[in-house]
């Protein structure tokens, strides 16, 4: 059975106008199309936080698995389950709107527990390597303002996108495909039809 292990990050819900979340609805409701048995795996970091890594986490991080202690190995259960939960998705979708430039808290929280030496990346000879093996990764970016695409007057005001694919791409997932919606703030007509053109970019996609 396919499992598509989806991801929100947004603090609304798409009934309190969550445009990131209304364009993954769209990109899942895709990929069920493909695989109608699907099993959706929905991790909703707004609904239910992760908790930040503390110092026995990161002690955890850098100890040899067979120096383990038991109070380390409980720091480290929720990384391990969210590594186990990562690496056994055959597709993944992320949301994600821009706040202050980045990406929410929420979702670095969920960054941080994954991004671990050894599980999901290796240091050899110098250089580092992605351990997560590639699948297709669909990423719905939303910005309140607009300019933020390539060449906009706010393409270098932009850490989101950049950076989620960069991590996206250290952990070895390169086959990214990234979708936006710009102006969610904009006048009701501006907003509407920026998020019309971001749907319709999706359904592009997948219509291919």
């Amino acid at each position: 059975m396919t499992h598509i292990l989806r991801i929100d990050s947004s603090a609304r819900p798409v009934s309190g106008g969550s445009c990131s979340r209304a364009l993954a609805d769209r990109i899942v409701a895709h990929l069920q199309d493909r695989q109608p048995n699907a099993r959706i795996i929905t991790r909703d970091l707004a609904a239910a936080p992760l908790p930040h890594i503390v110092n026995e986490t990161i002690q955890g991080f850098y100890t040899p698995p067979e120096q383990l202690t038991p109070d380390l190995d409980a720091a480290l259960a929720l990384s391990d389950a969210l590594i186990a939960e990562l690496k056994s998705a055959d597709a993944v979708v992320i949301s994600a709107p821009i706040y202050n430039f980045s990406i929410p808290s929420a979702l670095k929280a969920w960054v941080d527990h994954v991004m671990r030496i050894n599980h999901t990346f290796a240091f050899e000879d110098g250089q580092f390597r992605g351990l997560v093996a590639d699948r297709p990764v669909y990423v719905a970016h939303a910005y309140g303002a607009g300019g933020y695409a390539p060449g906009g007057p706010l393409e270098s005001y932009d850490f989101m996108r950049p950076y989620l694919t960069l991590l996206l791409n250290f952990m070895g997932m390169t086959s990214v495909e990234t979708f936006a919606v710009e102006a969610t703030t904009a006048d009701p007509a501006t907003a509407q039809a920026g998020m019309a053109e971001a749907l319709a970019t999706i359904d592009a996609h997948f219509a291919g």
